[in-house]
C-alpha cells in the first residue's frame, strides 16, 4: 500500500508519488546511492581530466589518478601525462567536486525548507546576494592583483574577506526572499519565486554600478568571467579556502534531516511533533547561506545545480532528507564534474565558463518544473 501524505493546506490524505528505489529502507536506499554516485563521480573526473587542450586517453588517466592514490600503475611520476593529469587538472576537479556537492546540498535544503520544488539558491536571489558582496569587495579593494594571492602579497591575509562578504550577502538575501515570501505563517511559492526575480534585478543593476566604474580594467575582465561561473585556474589554495566551511555546513546540516522530514508535514504539525521550526528556519538558512557563499566565493554563481540535481535524486530515493542531503553532495559533485570537463571539451582548444553549461542544461528542466507546477503557482 502507498503511504498517505496530508498537505499542510488540506486534510485529503494523497498518494505519495513513488520513487524508483520505494521497496528499499533508508540505509539501503543512502548504501545504493551513495556506491551508485560514487562510481559517476569517479567516472566524471576520468573524463574531465581527459578532455582540454592537451586530450590524454581515458585509460591513461585511469592509471595516473590510482598512482596518485597509491596503487602501483607503472606510470612515472615524471612523464607530461601524469603531471598533467594530478597537477594541472586535479585541483581544479577537485574544486568542482566541492562547489557541486555544496550548491546541491543547499538546495535540497532549501527546497525542504520553504517546502517547494523551485526553490534553488541561484532562482531566489540567495547567489546575487553573495556575488554583490564578492563584487564589492574585490571593487573596492584597491591592489586587485594582490588581492587574489592567495599564500603571499600585501593582501594575502586578507582573502577570507570574499567568502565573508559572500556570506553576509547570501544571508541578507535568502533572509529578505524568505521575508517576503510569507502568508499567514507559510511560504508562498509565487511570491518567492517573484521575489527571487526581484531581488536578482536589484542586485544585479547594483553589481553592473560597480563593474562600470570599475578603473582596472583587467580586473573587470576577471570579475566579469567569475560572474559567469569559472572554475577556469582554480588550484589547490581554492580547494583550501572553502573545503572547510562546506565540510561543516553539510556536516550540520545533516544533523537537521529529520527535522526537515518533519517539516514536510506542515509547520504546525513539525511543532506538534517537537520541532522548534523558527530555530530551524534561521539555523538551515544560515547553513544553507554558508553552504552556497562558499561555493560562490570560489567560483562564481554557477546556476541551476542545486535544482536539477535534488530533483533527479527524489525520482530515485524519494524525499528523505536523511538519505537525499548525502545523495545530493555526492550528486552534485559528480553533475559538477562532468559539466566543467564538458566545458573544456565543447570548444577545444578554447574553454567555455561552466556556468554557461550548467545555465543551458538547467534553464529547460527549470522551465519544465514551471509548467508541471504551474496550478501551485497561479496568482489568480
Amino acid at each position: 500500500a502507498m503511504d498517505a501524505v496530508i498537505s499542510p493546506l488540506d486534510s485529503t490524505p494523497r498518494a505519495r508519488p513513488a520513487f524508483l528505489l520505494a521497496g528499499q529502507g533508508a540505509v539501503s536506499r543512502l548504501l545504493i546511492v551513495s556506491a551508485a554516485l560514487l562510481v559517476l563521480l569517479a567516472l566524471a573526473m576520468v573524463y574531465g581530466a581527459s578532455v582540454g587542450s592537451t586530450p590524454i586517453p581515458a585509460g591513461d588517466v585511469a592509471d595516473a589518478l590510482l598512482q596518485y592514490l597509491g596503487v602501483e600503475r607503472g606510470v612515472d611520476p615524471s612523464s607530461a601525462t601524469y603531471r598533467i593529469v594530478t597537477v594541472v587538472r586535479l585541483p581544479g576537479m577537485l574544486v568542482a567536486a566541492l562547489v557541486g556537492g555544496a550548491l546541491a546540498c543547499a538546495g535540497a535544503a532549501m527546497q525542504g525548507l520553504f517546502r517547494n520544488p523551485l526553490a534553488d539558491p541561484g532562482i531566489i536571489g540567495v547567489s546575487a546576494g553573495a556575488s554583490l558582496g564578492v563584487v564589492l569587495v574585490m571593487t573596492q579593494t584597491a591592489a586587485l592583483a594582490d588581492f587574489w594571492l592567495f599564500s603571499r602579497g600585501p593582501l594575502g591575509g586578507a582573502l577570507w574577506r570574499i567568502p565573508l562578504a559572500a556570506f553576509v550577502g547570501a544571508m541578507l538575501a535568502s533572509g529578505t526572499v524568505y521575508l517576503l515570501s510569507l502568508q499567514r505563517g507559510r511560504t508562498n511559492l509565487a511570491a518567492l519565486l517573484l521575489a527571487g526575480v526581484a531581488l536578482n534585478a536589484v542586485l544585479g543593476a547594483i553589481n553592473s554600478v560597480l563593474l562600470l566604474r570599475a578603473a582596472d580594467t583587467n580586473a573587470l575582465r576577471a570579475v566579469l568571467s567569475w560572474l559567469v561561473g569559472s572554475l577556469e585556474g582554480r588550484g589547490w589554495d581554492y580547494f583550501a579556502l572553502a573545503a572547510g566551511p562546506i565540510a561543516v555546513s553539510a556536516a550540520l546540516m545533516l544533523l537537521y534531516a529529520r527535522d526537515l522530514n518533519l517539516l514536510a508535514l506542515g509547520e504546525e504539525s513539525a511543532q506538534a511533533l517537537g520541532v522548534d521550526v523558527p530555530r530551524l528556519r534561521l539555523v538551515l538558512l544560515a547553513l544553507a547561506s554558508l553552504l552556497t557563499a562558499s561555493a560562490v566565493s570560489i567560483a562564481g554563481p554557477i546556476s541551476f545545480v542545486g535544482l536539477v540535481v535534488p530533483h533527479i535524486l527524489r525520482l530515485i530515493i524519494g524525499p528523505d532528507h536523511r538519505v537525499l542531503l548525502p545523495a545530493s553532495l555526492l550528486g552534485g559533485a559528480a553533475f559538477l564534474v562532468f559539466a566543467d570537463g564538458l566545458a573544456r571539451s565543447l570548444l577545444a582548444p578554447e574553454q567555455l565558463q561552466v556556468g554557461i553549461v550548467t545555465a543551458l542544461a538547467g534553464g529547460p528542466f527549470f522551465l519544465m518544473l514551471l509548467w508541471r507546477h504551474r496550478r501551485q503557482i497561479a496568482l489568480f
